[in-house]
C-alpha cells in the first residue's frame, strides 16, 4: 500500500502528540520533487548516528528535547525550538526525552 502524503492545500496537525506520543510511529508527511516533510518520532534514548542530507534542512522540535550533535558541538532542541542546517553537513540526533519534530529537507533538483 502506497504512503498517503498530504496534498496541495491540506491543513497537517502538528500539535504536540502528548500520551500517544509512545506509540506514534515517524512519517512523511508532504513529498514531491523539491521537498521532503516528516515527523520524526524519537524515544527518550533513541539515536539516529551521524548522517547529511543533500539540501538544506530544518529541525523543529514540537515536543520533547533532542540533542543534535553537528559541527563539533552538541545542541539541545526544546519543544518550539528549530535549528536550521546547510546542505551535507554531518549531524547526529538522540533523544533526551520522548519527542516529536518536523523535519523538511529541501532536495537538490534532478539533473537535467
Amino acid at each position: 500500500m502506497a504512503t498517503q502524503h498530504a496534498s496541495s492545500g491540506e491543513v497537517i496537525d502538528l500539535r504536540p502528540l502528548g500520551a500517544p506520543l509512545a506509540e506514534t510511529q515517524s512519517i512523511t508527511l508532504v513529498r514531491d520533487a523539491q521537498l521532503k516533510l516528516m515527523r520524526l518520532v524519537l524515544p527518550a534514548g533513541k539515536e539516529l548516528h551521524e548522517h547529511a542530507v543533500d539540501g538544506p534542512i530544518t529541525m523543529h522540535c514540537l515536543e520533547g528535547a533532542v540533542d543534535v550533535t553537528t559541527q563539533g558541538s552538541c545542541t539541545t532542541l526544546r519543544g518550539g525550538e528549530l535549528m536550521y542546517l546547510a546542505a551535507k553537513v554531518p549531524h547526529a540526533l538522540r533523544a533526551v526525552a520522548d519527542s516529536s519534530m518536523l523535519v523538511s529537507i529541501v532536495l537538490p533538483k534532478p539533473a537535467t
